[in-house]
């Protein structure tokens, strides 16, 4: 299946993406180094074919979304870049081809994962939930508690809080600030705003670009086009297993042939 690219899908800048503004997110701009780079990946749930040559980047710093319908194979190219799944084909990671690798070593290696489904420790409070999400204690983090308070002020209220009490606007945060703890390079995050309301939405968007601006690539799975428009240096469309389509937000938002048939319910 041929892949369409927008216009700006390749266009490169020079200068680290953390400098990037918004602005320059919003035109497409992507980065030469690839911190993730999937080529020709095939995965299997038994006989069913799910992953068919899947085969797209992420660059240094960059936010790039996954799109498509429920059920194209979004969520399994997360779990086979993090070897939940078993992958067929190269995913290689920072330089080095990870793809035969046991899911903790890959975790060890910098790719943090927030799947759908959360995950919580219910029975530890907030910041239980935070403390055992560090890689190793007593090393130099990027990343702390009190950075987790600062993206998240609710989470700073609420740290004495059994998890399972919590919201679930407030796990999601919980999840995700939990991940950042490992101090990952690339943090892969599934469906972050499914059932959120529209204002937890917006806190969403702003933490991915908070990160971003650290220096950490983001894979985003979303089903929400409006919050992946707002915060991507490039989107990728996925139809039955494959990527068909690939480019810059405002390349998809100009492509309404692509949006009614792979996006559009």
């Amino acid at each position: 299946m041929a892949v369409k690219a927008g216009n700006a899908a390749r266009r490169d800048v020079e200068q680290h993406p953390s400098a990037q503004s918004c602005a320059a997110r919003q035109q497409g701009l992507t980065v030469k180094a690839k911190m993730l780079e999937i080529q020709d990946l095939h995965a299997y749930y038994g006989k069913s074919h799910v992953l068919q040559g899947v085969d797209f980047n992420v660059g240094e710093g960059e936010i790039v979304s996954l799109l498509g319908r429920n059920g194209v194979g979004r969520s399994t190219t997360c779990k086979a870049i993090m070897g939940l799944v078993p992958p067929q084909g190269s995913v290689r990671f920072d330089g080095e081809e990870i793809a035969r690798l046991k899911s903790h070593q890959i975790a060890r290696k910098g790719i943090g994962y927030v799947p759908e489904d959360r995950l919580i420790f219910s029975g530890l409070t907030t910041r239980e939930n935070l403390e055992m999400g560090v890689k190793k204690v007593g090393a130099q983090a990027r990343w702390t508690i009190d950075d987790a308070y600062r993206l998240f002020p609710r989470l700073s209220e609420r740290a004495e809080v059994k998890a399972d009490l919590l919201s679930g606007g407030e796990q999601q945060m919980l999840t995700m600030c939990r991940t950042l703890m490992g101090n990952p390079k690339l943090i892969m995050i599934d469906e972050p705003t499914e059932g959120l309301a529209p204002q937890i939405v917006s806190q969403v968007g702003d933490f991915l670009l908070s990160i971003a601006e650290q220096g950490i690539s983001v894979l985003l799975v979303e089903q929400r086009l409006s919050i992946a428009m707002r915060v991507s240096n490039r989107v990728y469309v996925m139809g039955h297993g494959q990527i068909v389509f690939e480019g810059a937000p405002r390349d998809l938002e100009a492509d309404d042939a692509i949006r009614r048939e792979w996006l559009e319910v």
